[in-house]
């Protein structure tokens, strides 16, 4: 495509980034893999996340990585060589992610940026016709994440939230079967717990960004900030400019079971209280929060703390507890206990198996590129899932009892806290 004389590639180089947008929205690609093909995969982030999605997707023979995209040089060397060290070939380098999606072999885009990085190339790499595995929290604001979902439903796209837990390891099967089955009597009462850390990241002084980091596009729509070490790459999640703390990065791990089992949507409220007791140092997000949803017939609680649940300590950091009429059921990620009046019953009935086993999550995600069906952890239901997350965070952050309306996705009672439901995006990017 040519503008004026002036090539796309050229274009985008020099900052046309919505015009850019725009022109990739006009040719949504139509193709579909055939059995026998292999599936060309375009890497965007490659970090610590996206490095081990990486070496995911190399296990798989029918996959060949083809592109690698980051805006640090030291990580796109690292993921160029380890891409080399296994297949023998060289992916195409780019620093820019919109350079990539211009690339017409590329199948699908594996994108594992920063929070703040997920919602614009997901609804690029849609309109530019990539299917999309999106890393978790799906978004970092519920408008957002709204934008990926109307994204791919346009332009038909396969998509997968990495939300792992759900598909890789099978407890959660055997978890939803028995909750299901009614085995356990009514749930009016749902607790899910995450440990928090006391343990801070120092207060290094803002200096100027590593050579090998492009620092103004790691930014992106962030707002214009000095350059930090804690700010950046493993850290960045501590700041509000760029996602929610642990809370919000875990909650998708382990409220996932909840909504699967009760088939859960938005609540009718959210409040949340908490704070910053323990951290000393220049992050923003808390270490406690104590986040209550109410249901029409459940109340659902969402505990972050340095501690783990009382009674509970021996499942370990994150876990989740459905208290029934009959009897109460406590998982982790790996194993489930039930409790009957306050002792273990270690020959509780269980259920006939109902819930096929997956053939793994990147798998899932492979064959659906194939067969066009969707997935389990697609955008949709990661949206559902991280919408509720947000609005915990959000209710923290106001002190407000947010009063929510699902449908419309729009908060009733408070405009403040309705100002966080988006953002406003740095020039000259847009959504």
């Amino acid at each position: 495509m040519n503008l004026n004389g002036v090539s796309r590639r050229k274009f985008l180089k020099a900052g046309g980034a919505s015009l850019g947008a725009a022109l990739m929205r006009s040719r949504a690609a139509s193709f579909q893999v055939g059995a026998n093909d292999r599936i060309q995969l375009g890497f965007i982030g490659v970090g610590g996340m996206g490095m081990n999605r990486l070496r995911g997707f190399l296990q798989h023979k029918d996959v060949d990585v083809i592109a690698i995209c980051d805006v640090d040089s030291r990580h796109r060397a690292e993921a160029i060589a380890e891409v080399q060290k296994q297949r023998g070939n060289k992916p195409v380098e780019f620093g820019d992610f919109r350079l990539l999606l211009e690339e017409n072999d590329i199948d699908a885009v594996v994108i594992a940026t920063p929070d703040h990085w997920h919602a614009i190339p997901t609804v690029q790499a849609c309109d530019a016709g990539k299917d999309v595995f999106v890393e978790k929290p799906l978004s970092y604001s519920v408008v957002e994440g709204r934008a990926m979902v109307e994204a791919a439903r346009r332009n038909k796209r396969v998509t997968q939230m990495g939300n792992h837990i759900h598909n890789d390891l099978p407890n959660y099967r055997r978890v939803v079967e028995m909750v299901q089955s009614g085995k356990l009597g009514r749930i009016t009462r749902v607790v899910i717990w995450k440990t928090s850390s006391t343990k801070g990241f120092g207060n290094p002084p803002d200096t100027t960004p590593p050579p090998e980091l492009d620092y103004d596009f790691w930014l992106g729509p962030a707002p214009k900030r000095p350059y930090n070490p804690n700010r950046s790459h493993r850290t960045y999640r501590h700041f509000w400019d760029y996602s929610g703390g642990t809370f919000i990065d875990f909650w998708c791990h382990i409220a996932d079971v909840a909504f699967w089992a009760l088939d859960l949507d938005g609540p009718k409220s959210v409040s949340a209280t908490g704070g910053r007791f323990y951290l000393n140092d220049n992050t923003e997000t808390p270490d406690q929060v104590e986040a209550v949803f109410e249901y029409p017939d459940l109340t659902f609680i969402y505990t972050f703390h340095p501690q783990s649940l009382p009674g509970f300590e021996h499942m370990g950091g994150i876990g989740c507890v459905f208290q029934g009429s009959e009897a109460t059921l406590v998982t982790n990620y790996e194993k489930h206990e039930i409790w009957v009046n306050g002792e273990k019953a270690e020959d509780f009935p269980r259920p006939d198996r109902s819930i096929p086993d997956s053939p793994g999550h990147l798998r899932e995600f492979l064959d659906a590129i194939r067969s066009r069906k969707k997935t389990t952890c697609n955008i949709e239901y990661g949206h559902r899932l991280n919408r509720v997350g947000l609005l915990a965070n959000i209710a923290y952050r106001t002190g407000a009892r947010i009063l929510w309306d699902n449908e419309n996705e729009k908060i009733l009672n408070s405009p403040e806290a309705s100002r966080l439901l988006t953002r406003e995006f740095r020039k000259p990017w847009k959504l």
